[in-house]
């Protein structure tokens, strides 16, 4: 894969995620009122806490592909909003379990769910969410929507678990990185967007097409993420900076910081990962080696390889203003900072 950058947008302004969201505003409301209806339950800790992660400001970029799938493929039904709300509820319900396996403090800004409300509830209304999904998923009655969204969240497990068995692994591949972010979170973005062409009929080419948009939209999206660990602070990103440093996970800048360093820098980072340097003057230095082997910059141009390989996937579409809001959504999921 070459790591040249490639013009998404030459001559362009500033991508921007407002026409995705004009698009899919009012099929949104309709996912938003499904979301509302079935976080409730007779258990007053459930919908409370389910609340204080799924109202706290998230962008919901897994269900409005969904429905800007829909879009796409000239879908007229409804049912795509039952099931754009269990994408968003498998994915909210990883999220809860990712904080309490990386004892995380801060999610979108604010204290995660297992600061506030511990780590046993927080597993469980997780537990709860998946379940709200799948009754989504049943509900709807296509086997094939049923197997594309469950195979999906096995996918996403096994990505987890094999980010876990790589965590403080300084020896982690670039080839085993993409490979664990195209399980645990790829998956989801594929999944999302191929479920919308399903509804519609569509051939099994456009099907295809879109859910290779949403891979290697969901790729470019967590090559992000990780770069924004390193070069944003907690009031862009909504996470403390530098906490997978501290937790030891091998993402990209790391991985090619790494690559490139000088024996004495590879020798810091084999302390760090392994749990041995990890104070804030730490932090500060890796941040200053990374900057030092553009690490995030190589990263970021990663990530416009890919977000330009989802907007090559959807040009077999009719153009317009779903497509158009699809391929400004992929140049924006690369420039944001949060």
């Amino acid at each position: 894969m070459s790591a040249e950058v490639v013009q998404l947008r030459p001559g362009g302004g500033e991508p921007s995620l407002q026409p995705m969201l004009t698009l899919t505003a009012p099929g949104m409301n309709a996912v938003n009122a499904v979301i509302l209806e079935r976080m409730q339950s007779e258990i007053p800790l459930i919908p409370a806490l389910a609340g204080h992660l799924i109202s706290g400001g998230g962008k919901r970029m897994r269900p409005m592909l969904a429905i800007a799938g829909a879009e796409l493929c000239g879908y007229q039904g409804t049912r795509h909003h039952k099931l754009a709300a269990a994408v968003e509820f498998i994915h909210t319900a990883t999220l809860l379990h990712d904080d309490v396996v990386d004892g995380s403090d801060l999610r979108r800004g604010k204290a995660s769910a297992n600061i506030v409300y511990g780590n046993p509830a927080t597993v469980l209304v997780g537990d709860f969410l998946f379940s709200r999904a799948f009754e989504l998923m049943v509900e709807d009655g296509s086997l094939r929507v049923l197997k594309i969204l469950s195979a999906a969240s096995a996918i996403i497990a096994e990505g987890e678990v094999d980010q876990l068995t790589a965590q403080r692994q300084i020896e982690t591949s670039e080839e085993r990185y993409l490979s664990i972010i195209g399980a645990k979170t790829a998956a989801l973005f594929a999944a999302a967007c191929r479920v919308p062409a399903v509804l519609a009929e569509c051939s099994e080419a456009e099907e295809r097409a879109l859910e290779d948009y949403g891979r290697n939209l969901g790729i470019a999206f967590q090559l992000v993420d990780d770069a924004i660990d390193y070069d944003s602070d907690s009031g862009e990103s909504g996470k403390e900076k530098g906490d997978d440093f501290r937790e030891g996970k091998m993402t990209l800048p790391v991985i090619l910081a790494y690559a490139r360093g000088s024996e004495e820098e590879r020798g810091f980072w084999r302390d760090a990962i392994a749990g041995f340097r990890t104070e804030d003057e730490d932090l500060a230095h890796a941040v200053e080696l990374i900057n030092r082997h553009d690490a995030v910059l190589a990263t970021r141009e990663r990530a416009r390889y890919f977000a330009q390989r989802a907007i090559d996937a959807i040009a077999c579409f009719p153009a317009g203003e779903a497509r158009s809001a699809m391929a400004q959504a992929a140049e924006f999921a690369v420039a944001r900072r949060y």
